[in-house]
């Protein structure tokens, strides 16, 4: 046979037995048969002895760790190649406490999982449902009246979204800051702040204008103790004006009286 028509059928074979393992490749993967030898594979590591035996949860001082063994045992197979680390984290980012999770194995047989825990920053009133919530406003958990933590209250429709801007706005007056004791967002686009001496100043829209009414009370609190003095209510609503509400007597109609902030 002469060199080329030798060279030739080789060509022609390989060609031949790659186009029969294509064929089978196929078959197989339309089968199904890949992954279920990796299951079985996963599932013989197994039984070697590679399996979830106890859970090491880390990083939580306030939540329930309850529900976090729970997703962490709630798995189709205990086997420690199989476990889907990603689903565990991903169902336990859906906790309001749960900032950040890594999941990890720590072979022979330990599931470890590490929780950034967001941090109560203050309550939210809304309606009849009292709630945690962090610096960033996110809801960590309901709260019983009767088991209130001594954190400043936010009251009103969507206070919790607006918890950012209000730390922005506190920052710029310590010294208030650290009287607060509620903060209600009036009509989803104001504050009304209360303070421990009883007093309630109401800021006008917009936190540019809001900024600047409290920077101004603070330095006219600074210089003539405003708070403290029985006064109901500074109204601030008004650029350039302030107006008061005193203590009245039964029967007494309300008289506000304005008062200049010169």
């Amino acid at each position: 046979m002469p060199v080329k028509e030798a060279e030739a059928n080789r060509l022609a074979a390989w060609a031949f037995g790659l186009f029969i393992v294509a064929i089978a490749g196929v078959a197989l993967v339309a089968l199904d048969v890949p992954s279920k030898l990796a299951l079985a594979a996963g599932e013989a590591v197994g039984d070697a002895g590679f399996r979830v035996k106890s859970v090491d949860i880390q990083g939580i001082r306030r939540m329930d760790p309850r529900p976090v063994y729970d997703i962490a045992l709630d798995q189709k197979t205990t086997a420690m190649p199989l476990l889907d680390v990603s689903d565990i984290r991903n169902r336990l980012l859906k906790f309001g406490w749960v900032k950040d999770a890594r999941v990890s194995r720590r072979f022979p047989d330990t599931l470890v999982i590490d929780i950034v825990e967001r941090t109560p920053t203050a309550l939210w009133q809304d309606d009849d449902r009292l709630t945690l919530i962090d610096a960033e406003g996110a809801v960590l958990d309901r709260v019983q009246v009767s088991q209130m933590p001594d954190l400043p209250l936010l009251i009103g429709k969507g206070a919790n979204a607006q918890t950012i801007q209000l730390g922005r706005l506190l920052d710029k007056a310590p010294a208030l800051k650290a009287q607060l004791v509620s903060a209600t967002w009036v009509g989803q686009r104001r504050w009304d702040l209360s303070f421990q001496s009883g007093e309630t100043v109401a800021l006008p829209e917009g936190e540019a204008q809001a900024s600047a009414a409290l920077v101004k009370f603070a330095k006219m609190d600074k210089s003539a103790g405003l708070l403290g003095r029985g006064i109901l209510r500074f109204d601030l609503r008004i650029p350039g004006k302030m107006t008061v509400r005193l203590p009245r007597e039964p029967g007494e109609p309300i008289v506000p009286e304005p008062v200049s902030e010169s």
